[in-house]
């Protein structure tokens, strides 16, 4: 379920949307259409498990992990192309808007670093005991899996209950997110996105 609206994007009406359960998207032209797709890919906090492949990275201990250090470095990373035939699905006008929303305290960042440098990360918003992720980039191998693995920690650490991750996609699917149908993701939204939670890197 799709519809769109101008260019231009506040915070308050970002967060409205997120309440009803929308995110948006822009296409090449600027226009941000908002998705509220019926069958929702979502991540199992309290079952995750980071997948094999993964686990000699995190072991290596050879990066540090932050929250909301440098949340505008983050999301302007992660609204460059990946690649020439990836378009840019984040206007400057979305970006501030969510620059706007991680002052209020309800966009977060899991950043990764090694030596200092910023090589990995994703953003998000909250609604209580929801969060909505958003994007990720990586300029080191996993760097992105495992700023992904200490988001679900986080999560799991605040007791929140739900991890959106829009759509299923190979790369989500990888990270073991399921789908599920559009109502039972506005139900379980709707009922957690009253919780008080906190966002803390434990």
């Amino acid at each position: 379920m799709m519809n769109s609206t101008s260019p231009h994007l506040t915070p308050e009406r970002l967060l409205s949307r997120y309440r009803d359960g929308y995110f948006p998207m822009a296409d090449e032209t600027g226009r941000i259409t908002w998705h509220n797709p019926r069958h929702r890919a979502v991540f199992d906090i309290n079952t995750y498990q980071p997948k094999k492949s993964l686990r000699s990275s995190l072991n290596a201990a050879n990066y540090t992990v932050k929250i909301n250090e440098n949340f505008e470095a983050v999301i302007n990373e992660c609204s460059k192309p990946r690649d020439a035939f990836d378009g840019q699905w984040l206007t400057q006008s979305m970006i501030s808007a969510y620059i706007g929303l991680h002052h209020l305290g309800l966009a977060h960042s899991v950043e990764i670093y090694k030596e200092n440098t910023l090589i990995g990360g994703l953003y998000g918003v909250q609604l209580g005991g929801v969060f909505f992720g958003e994007s990720m980039f990586s300029h080191a191998s996993n760097a992105s899996k495992i700023a992904f693995h200490h988001l679900v920690l986080i999560l799991r650490a605040n007791d929140f209950m739900l991890l959106d991750s829009q759509y299923l996609n190979d790369h989500t699917e990888m990270l073991g997110a399921i789908e599920i149908p559009q109502e039972l993701f506005l139900t379980q939204l709707r009922k957690n996105s009253v919780l008080t939670r906190q966002f803390t890197l434990e």
